[in-house]
């Protein structure tokens, strides 16, 4: 028999890497990628929640020329399972790397050409047609990044440090926050009131050509997945993995969205600018500085960022599953504290509520690389990953935004926003006590017997 890629490389055959360089390389790429990927992503949401509106889709009138905005920013999640359909055949069929630099290039792409579109007012109906499309490029990049970005990492981690691996490209989300918040803010500062409506916008969404470059140069060092290489040298690659996945393990998919969907419906309160445009809205009772409102969204990004590793940290010592648990706890307090604290208007107390909320998303969000990875097998698992976490998606930050702004509207309250985000956090407590925690199994091809036993409750094999 012969010796197996992974130990030509360096690895063992269940994912351990040998050498501490290609450990912290492995860990290096992976933050850096994911944090330019979700910097262009956010810095959209930002947008979306403080010029959009008005530069784009004015016609419509004030209240829902906003709504609009923010539905461009849910469009997007339609077409993330696009993207992880295809991200999960082809990771699954030619290798985790090959995707990952594939949805760098788009997504930068995608994001530097908003930066230079011209307005409504410049050619009419034409530019939130053009915005729409280059949002859709950026939702089949995310949804085909993630997946692609966890397995790299948990894949290559040692057995007791998937968890601690896995919040790297979690980390990538809050630190993508704090870049783009950061960089939004600084235009705020440097260009404020008509200067940031005409030009100061389009700087954070220019700079995406530099961060690509530097995050397509970091990424194209690591190696393979021993996995997928220990796969790829037994031919054993599944030929039809989507198929497979939906044939053998459709309820751990809807299950495992279900987990992801009660972490990013509460997450896209600031990851998807609602918090930006409630607090600065000329017309609300706040009307805070959207500088100072960036600064505080910065600010919760950090303490998100240390929460979210320390989640992925602990996850490896009391297990995913219950991690997860405290993690639904936290959050709920979170929610329940948020609008007060916001409506306080005090920028102190809202930035004391993001921090607050922040806490139950990182523990919510630590564990989830790990989670995913142990949840389904190596010969499908890109596909089982990617599609899982689109799904969730969909059903959680997709159009929380939107919810939030009819619900306010409707109401004329915040209250309904806290009660629609308490049920998506129990939705997520839900999905989560329904699956045993597999913290720990092995993760190569053979094990594959052992992977495929659903780790839903109730079921003894997909």
């Amino acid at each position: 028999m012969s010796t197996p890629p992974t130990a030509k490389a360096g690895f063992t055959p269940t994912g351990t890497i040998a050498a501490s360089k290609d450990q912290r390389r492995v860990v290096f790429a992976t933050v850096v990628g994911t944090t330019v990927e979700w910097y262009d992503f956010f810095i959209y949401s930002s947008a979306a929640g403080l010029v959009f509106g008005q530069l784009f889709f004015a016609p419509a009138g004030e209240g829902f020329a906003q709504i609009l905005a923010f539905l461009t920013v849910g469009l997007s999640f339609l077409f993330r399972p696009l993207g992880a359909f295809l991200a999960g055949h082809l990771g699954d069929r030619y290798g985790r790397r090959i995707v990952l630099m594939l949805t760098l290039i788009l997504m930068g792409v995608a994001t530097t050409l908003v930066g230079l579109l011209p307005t409504y007012a410049a050619i009419g109906i034409a530019a939130p047609i053009l915005l729409i499309v280059l949002r859709i490029l950026q939702g089949i990049s995310a949804g085909g990044e993630w997946g692609g970005a966890v397995l790299m990492a948990v894949e290559h981690a040692p057995n007791a440090k998937r968890g601690l691996f896995g919040a790297s490209p979690q980390i990538g989300v809050p630190l993508g926050l704090l870049l783009a918040s950061g960089v939004m803010g600084l235009m705020a500062l440097l260009a404020p009131g008509e200067a940031f409506l005409e030009w100061g916008w389009r700087v954070p969404f220019l700079l995406s050509v530099v961060l690509i470059l530097v995050g397509y140069y970091v990424r194209r060092r690591v190696e393979e997945s021993p996995v997928f290489a220990e796969l790829s040298e037994r031919k054993e690659k599944t030929r039809m993995p989507i198929v497979q996945l939906f044939r053998r393990h459709a309820l751990l998919v809807v299950v495992a969205a279900l987990v992801f969907a009660g972490n990013n419906a509460v997450g896209y309160m600031t990851t998807g600018g609602y918090i930006q445009r409630y607090a600065t809205d000329p017309n609300g009772s706040l009307g805070f500085a959207t500088a100072d409102v960036l600064g505080a969204v910065t600010l919760s990004a950090v303490s998100w960022l240390v929460f979210t590793w320390v989640a992925g940290w602990l996850s490896d010592r009391i297990g995913r599953r219950t991690t997860y648990l405290i993690g639904w706890g936290l959050q709920l307090v979170g929610v329940f504290l948020l609008f007060p604290l916001v409506n306080s208007g005090s920028i102190g107390m809202l930035t004391v509520g993001l921090v607050i909320l922040t806490v139950g998303l990182g523990f919510t969000y630590g564990p989830q690389a790990a989670l995913y990875t142990e949840l389904f097998p190596a010969s499908i698992r890109f596909s089982g990953v990617s599609i899982s976490y689109a799904i969730g998606a969909i059903l959680g930050g997709a159009f929380a935004p939107t919810i939030a702004q009819a619900l306010v509207q409707a109401t004329g309250s915040t209250d309904a926003v806290t009660w629609y985000l308490a049920g998506m956090t129990v939705l997520g407590l839900i999905g989560t006590l329904l699956l045993r925690d597999r913290s720990g199994i092995p993760l190569g091809p053979d094990h594959e017997a052992e992977q495929a036993k659903s780790p839903v409750y109730g079921l003894s094999k997909a």
